[in-house]
C-alpha cells in the first residue's frame, strides 16, 4: 500500500513546473502562445500601418488648410503687417481648424473653429506650445487644452509665421476602434481555437492514452507467478505500424506477445514441477511408511549393540523427518492446485489456547503467554489447516530463538473487523534483508535466529498459503528484540 500512494505522490502535477503538465495541455498552451504572437504581430503591423495611412491623410488636409490660411494671409501692397487679415476668417476651413499668426515672439492672432463654426479663443498655454513649434519643418503633434492637434508652422515672406492645426480626435478614435476590434476579434479566435484545438488534440492524443492504459493494466498484474491471462492488447485503431503512435502501439502489442508466450512457457514449467513434487511426495509416502514400520519391527523383536540402537534411533528420526517433509510438500502441492478449503465456524480463540499448550509442553524452557479477547472470536475455515498456521508460527518462534525467550500470542478484532492473531518473541529479530523473503519456500536464515533444530524453510509457505487460500493476510515486523508476525481472516458476520 505504501508503494502505491509513493507512486501516487510521485505522478501528482506541479502546476508551477510545465514538464509535468499533460502533453496536450501543453500542446493547446503552446498554439494558444503562437496564436497570440500572431495576433500581437498583425496588430502591431496593422496599427502602424493604418496610423501611417492616417498621418498621410492628415498632412495632406493640414497642408490644404495650411495653405488656404497663408493665401487669405497675405496683405494688399503698402499694407502694415498689424493689419493682415485673420487667417482664421478663410473660406473653406473645417470645424476644429486652429489658425495662428505669430510676429516674432507674440501670438498676434489665435483661435480654433468648434463644431457651431464659432471661433474660440486659445489658452496662454496653448499660445506658449505654439511659440515653440519649429518653423518650415514637417508637422508635428502637441496636446492642447481642447485636445490633441497636428500643428505646422509656416514662415511666410512677410516675417510673420502662420500656425495650422487639425484635431486628431477623429485618427484616435478610428485607431481605438482599430484596437479594440482587433483584440475583440483575437479573443474570441483564441477562444474558438482553444476549444477546437483541444477537441482536436484530445482525439490525436487518445492512441496515447490506450497505449498508457494498457501499459498501465498490465503493470497491475501479478505477473511473478502463478496462471497469469495477459489478454489486454492495444486496440487496433492505435497499433497501426503506419503512424508514429501506431509503429508504438504495434510494438507494444508485440512485447506483450513475447510476454505472454513466455509466462505460459513458465506456467506450464511450474506446472510440471508442481505435478513432479505432488507426484514424487505421493510415491514417497509408501516407502517411508515402510521404513518406520520396519524400524519399528527390528527395534521390538531384534537386539542390537548400543551403537546400533543409536543407528536406528537416527533412521527413525530422519525417517519422520522425511514424513513431516514429504507432507507438508503435498499441502503445497494441493494449495498450489487451488483446492476449496472445507470450511467450518472455527472457534480461533479456543484453538489459539490449545496449540500454545501444546507448545508449552514441546519447550517448557521458553515462556508463553496468551492475550486473549473477552468473546470468542469465530471465523469460517479448516480447523486442520488453521491449526498447522499456528503451529508453524508457534514452532518458527521456538526454533528460531533462545532458552528463555518471551514468545506472546495474542486474538483480538481489527477496526475493519477482522480476526487478528499475532505471535511476538523477544528473541534476536530477522534481518531485513531477509524478511522480504522470508515466506518464500525453502527461505532459511538460521545464522541470523540462533537455533539448533533443522528446518525444511517450508514452514511460512505453508502459512502463507493456507491464510491465503482463507482470503486473509499474514506479515512480519522484526527488529533486534522484537518480531511479530501478525496473521488476519475475516471473521463470521454475527446474526
Amino acid at each position: 500500500m505504501s508503494a502505491l500512494s509513493g507512486v501516487a505522490r510521485s505522478h501528482q502535477r506541479n502546476w508551477l513546473s510545465p514538464s509535468t503538465w499533460h502533453l496536450r495541455t501543453r500542446l493547446v498552451l503552446v498554439a494558444m502562445a503562437l496564436l497570440v504572437a500572431i495576433c500581437g504581430a498583425v496588430g502591431v503591423v496593422s496599427y502602424a500601418s493604418m496610423d501611417m495611412v492616417f498621418n498621410r491623410q492628415l498632412d495632406r488636409q493640414l497642408q490644404q488648410a495650411s495653405t488656404r490660411a497663408n493665401d487669405f494671409g497675405r496683405p494688399p501692397s503698402n499694407f502694415p503687417n498689424t493689419g493682415r487679415p485673420d487667417p482664421l476668417e478663410a473660406r473653406g476651413q473645417a470645424a476644429g481648424t486652429l489658425n495662428a499668426r505669430i510676429d516674432g515672439s507674440t501670438v498676434r492672432s489665435s483661435g480654433l473653429i468648434d463644431a457651431q463654426g464659432k471661433r474660440v479663443a486659445l489658452s496662454d498655454a496653448d499660445e506658449q506650445v505654439l511659440l515653440a513649434l519649429p518653423k518650415d519643418s514637417p508637422p508635428v503633434d502637441r496636446s492642447l487644452s481642447n485636445g490633441d492637434y497636428r500643428l505646422i508652422a509656416v514662415e511666410t515672406p512677410y516675417g510673420d509665421v502662420i500656425v495650422t492645426g487639425l484635431p486628431l480626435a477623429d485618427k484616435q478614435t478610428a485607431e481605438a476602434s482599430l484596437v479594440w476590434t482587433m483584440v475583440l476579434v483575437s479573443l474570441g479566435g483564441l477562444v474558438v481555437i482553444g476549444l477546437v484545438g483541444t477537441v482536436i488534440i484530445r482525439r490525436t492524443m487518445r492512441p496515447l492514452e490506450q497505449l498508457s492504459d494498457v501499459a498501465t493494466k498490465v503493470s497491475r498484474l501479478p505477473l511473478d507467478a502463478g496462471e497469469v491471462a495477459l489478454a489486454v492488447r492495444v486496440p487496433p485503431s492505435a497499433s497501426h505500424p503506419g503512424t508514429e503512435v501506431g509503429s508504438v502501439g504495434h510494438a507494444l502489442n508485440q512485447m506483450l506477445n513475447n510476454v505472454s508466450s513466455a509466462l505460459e512457457a513458465r506456467q506450464e514449467s511450474e506446472t510440471k514441477v508442481r505435478q513432479f513434487v505432488a507426484d514424487a511426495s505421493h510415491e514417497l509416502r509408501t516407502p517411508l511408511t515402510a521404513i518406520r514400520g520396519y524400524t519399528e519391527l527390528l527395534r521390538m523383536t531384534e537386539t542390537f549393540t548400543d551403537d546400533g540402537r543409536k543407528s536406528l534411533a537416527r533412521v527413525q528420526s530422519q525417517s519422520e523427518r522425511m514424513t513431516t517433509l514429504v507432507e507438508d510438500l503435498l499441502l503445497l502441492a494441493r494449495l498450489d492446485e487451488g483446492q476449496p478449503v472445507k470450511v467450518t465456524d472455527v472457534d480461533l480463540t479456543q484453538l489459539v489456547i490449545e496449540t500454545v499448550s501444546d507448545e508449552k509442553v514441546m519447550a517448557p524452557d521458553h515462556i508463553w503467554q496468551l492475550t486473549l479477547p473477552d468473546e470468542p472470536i469465530t471465523v469460517r475455515g479448516d480447523a486442520t489447516q488453521l491449526h498447522q498456521v499456528l503451529a508453524n508460527l508457534l514452532s518458527n518462534a521456538r526454533k528460531h530463538t533462545e532458552p528463555g525467550t518471551t514468545v506472546v500470542t495474542g486474538v483480538m478484532l481489527s477496526s475493519d473487523g477482522s480476526a487478528v492473531v499475532t505471535v511476538t518473541d523477544n528473541g534476536p529479530g530477522i534481518p531485513a534483508d531477509f524478511q522480504r523473503r522470508v515466506f518464500s519456500r525453502f527461505a532459511r536464515a538460521d545464522a541470523a535466529r540462533s537455533g539448533s533444530e533443522g528446518t525444511s524453510g517450508l514452514g511460512l509457505s505453508i502459512v502463507e498459503s493456507i491464510v491465503t487460500a482463507h482470503g486473509g493476510t499474514v506479515e512480519v515486523t522484526s527488529k533486534p528484540g522484537r518480531t511479530e508476525f501478525t496473521v488476519r481472516l475475516p471473521v463470521v458476520a454475527s446474526n
